[in-house]
C-alpha cells in the first residue's frame, strides 16, 4: 500500500476508534442489525425471532443515531478570532520575570527569561507518571463535538505522546528540579488544551462557554501553572538548524497539519513523545525530540548535526497554554549541500517545501537587547517576518538571544 494512502486510513482508523469509544451504544444497536442479518434461520420459528430481533435493533438504532445528531449539533464552535487577552490574565504567580509576546495573527506566548536561564544552568529530571492521562469528564463530554472540527481537511494520528505536569522554574542549581511527565494521546490535546481555541454556544439556549476562563485561570485570577493544570498539555519541542555558512533551514508546513498550517516552520518541530524519554535529564529528552524531528522533516543526515541546544520556554496560550520549549542545532553542512532535501516519506504529507533563508543571529540578538520588538528587528527576514510560525520565530528570537550574549 502507498505510504500515504497508508497514512490517511491510519487517520481515519484512529478517528474513528476514537469516536466510537464514546459512542458504544450506537455501536452495539448496529451490531445487533447485524447480527439479526446473519442470524436468520430457516425454519418458520427461527426466521420469525430473527425478523423480531432485526426490526427491534433497527428501531433502536434509529433512536439512537437521531439522538447522537441531536447531542452532536447540540453545540456551535466558533474559532476565537481575538488575541489572547493578557490584560485581564495575569501570568502564574510562580513565574519570575514573566512577560507575554503576542505575533500578530499567529499567537501569543507566555514567556520567562528567568526559566529560559534555569534550562541552561540547572539540571531538571523527568519522572513519567505511571497511570495515564484521562480527559475529565467535563472534556470528554465535549470530545465528540469537537474532534470532528479538528479533523476536517487534516491528518491526525492518535498516537502516544507525552504531556508535562510542571516548569523549568529556577532554584539551587545544585539540586536537581523534578518535573513530572504523562503519557497520553494525541486526541487528548485535541480535545483538551486546543478546546481553548473555540467559542462555544449552546444552540437552543445561546449560553456562550469560554474554555480560556474556566480551564486556565485558578482562583486566584491568574494562568494556572502546569503542575495545576487538568489539561493533556502535550509539550512541543521545536529547533531552529543553522547551515555552516549562515542560512536558516525553515519548512513550509502543508494545510494538513494541525497547527500552523502554510506557514514557516523551524528545522524540527513536534511532540515529545515516550522514544525520546531514554534519559531523565530533562534537557536530553527535549534534545533527542527536536533532533529526532529535525531528521525526519528536512532529511538532514545525522552526521551533519553538530549540536542541538535547548534554549528557551515558553506557553502557547492560544492552544490552551501549552508547553513549547526552543532550540537551536548547529549544522556542519552548508546551504548548498542540503538544498533540495526530501523528508522523510511519513513526513511528505505535512512538510511541503523547504526554505533556506540568510540570517545573521548574532546581529538580530543585538538588535533584540537594544530594545527592537522580534518583527521590528531590522536583520529579521521579510519572509520569516511575514510568514513565520509562533515556534519558528521564537525559537529564532531565543537563539539569537544566546548567540548576542
Amino acid at each position: 500500500m502507498p505510504p500515504k494512502l497508508l497514512s490517511r486510513t491510519r487517520t481515519r482508523t484512529d478517528y474513528l476508534t476514537f469516536l466510537l469509544a464514546r459512542e458504544w451504544p450506537v455501536l452495539l444497536s448496529a451490531t445487533g442489525v447485524v447480527l439479526g442479518v446473519v442470524t436468520l434461520l430457516p425454519s418458520a420459528i427461527g426466521f420469525a425471532l430473527s425478523v423480531l430481533a432485526l426490526l427491534l435493533g433497527t428501531i433502536t438504532l434509529i433512536r439512537d443515531i437521531r439522538l447522537l445528531n441531536a447531542r452532536w449539533s447540540a453545540y456551535d464552535f466558533s474559532a476565537i478570532a481575538a488575541p489572547f487577552p493578557t490584560a485581564e490574565l495575569p501570568a502564574p504567580l510562580s513565574y519570575p520575570e514573566a512577560q507575554y509576546l503576542h505575533i500578530p495573527n499567529r499567537g501569543t506566548v507566555l514567556l520567562s527569561p528567568a526559566m529560559d536561564q534555569a534550562l541552561l544552568t540547572r539540571r531538571f529530571r523527568i519522572e513519567i507518571d505511571e497511570e495515564r492521562y484521562r480527559l475529565p469528564a467535563r472534556l470528554r463530554a465535549t470530545a465528540p463535538h469537537v474532534l470532528p472540527l479538528q479533523a476536517r481537511g487534516r491528518l491526525l494520528f492518535n498516537g502516544t505522546v507525552l504531556g508535562m505536569h510542571g516548569e523549568p522554574l529556577p532554584g539551587n542549581e545544585s539540586e536537581p528540579g523534578v518535573i513530572r511527565l504523562h503519557q497520553a494521546r494525541f486526541f487528548d490535546g485535541q480535545c483538551s488544551n486546543e478546546v481553548c481555541a473555540f467559542r462555544i454556544t449552546e444552540s437552543a439556549t445561546g449560553v456562550e462557554h469560554d474554555l480560556r476562563r474556566r480551564e486556565l485561570i485558578d482562583s486566584s485570577g491568574h494562568v494556572r501553572a502546569l503542575s495545576a493544570s487538568s489539561l493533556a498539555d502535550l509539550v512541543g519541542a521545536s529547533t531552529v538548524a543553522m547551515t555552516s555558512d549562515g542560512f536558516l533551514l525553515a519548512v513550509v508546513q502543508s494545510e494538513r497539519n494541525s497547527a500552523s498550517p502554510r506557514l514557516l516552520a523551524p528545522s524540527g518541530s513536534g511532540t515529545l513523545e515516550p522514544r525520546d524519554a531514554q534519559d531523565d535529564d530533562l534537557t536530553v529528552v527535549i534534545r533527542t525530540a527536536m533532533e529526532r524531528e529535525l531528521l525526519e522533516e528536512t532529511g538532514i543526515r545525522r552526521d551533519e548535526v553538530l549540536e542541538t541546544r535547548v534554549l528557551g520556554f515558553g506557553r502557547w496560550m492560544e492552544r490552551g497554554a501549552k508547553p513549547e520549549f526552543f532550540g537551536l542545532t548547529t549544522l556542519s553542512a552548508s546551504s548548498d549541500q542540503i538544498r533540495g532535501r526530501k523528508p522523510a516519506r511519513t513526513e511528505r504529507l505535512y512538510s511541503s517545501a523547504q526554505v533556506l533563508v540568510e540570517l545573521d543571529l548574532a546581529v538580530l540578538g543585538a538588535e533584540l537587547l537594544a530594545g527592537h520588538g522580534l518583527l521590528a528587528a531590522p536583520s529579521l527576514p521579510p519572509r520569516v517576518r511575514d510568514d513565520g510560525s509562533v515556534p519558528l520565530l521564537m525559537g529564532i528570537r531565543a537563539a539569537a538571544l544566546w548567540t548576542a550574549s
